[in-house]
């Protein structure tokens, strides 16, 4: 099976932590908080250089969302915990659907 390459494109990690926090209109002490928190695990080079993927940006904007709607970041962790189990969920679903 081929791979997507849209979707590899989209995980690729290009921008630096300067770059990635400009994007989302954040500082970069927010974005190393946000890791701190298990929001966000950039790609790390060699030496340990954060590079963030397109993916990773719309993550962190989503984050920046959820901020202004008043959310903490233990509560923005939950729902990313809850979309992710929901996710699963509907696989598992799809997965036992015989008319699939």
């Amino acid at each position: 099976m081929s791979e997507d390459p849209e979707l590899h494109d989209r995980q690729l990690a290009v921008y630096g932590i300067t770059v990635a926090a400009g994007l989302v209109g954040t500082g970069v002490q927010n974005l190393r908080a946000y890791e701190r928190a298990g929001l966000i695990d950039p790609h790390r080079t060699g030496g340990g250089t954060r590079l963030y993927s397109q993916d990773d940006i719309e993550r962190l904007a989503e984050v920046q969302v959820l901020l202004q709607r008043g959310l903490n970041l233990v509560g923005i962790a939950m729902v990313f915990e809850l979309r992710a189990d929901n996710d699963r969920l509907r696989q598992l679903l799809a997965d036992l659907d015989p008319d699939n």
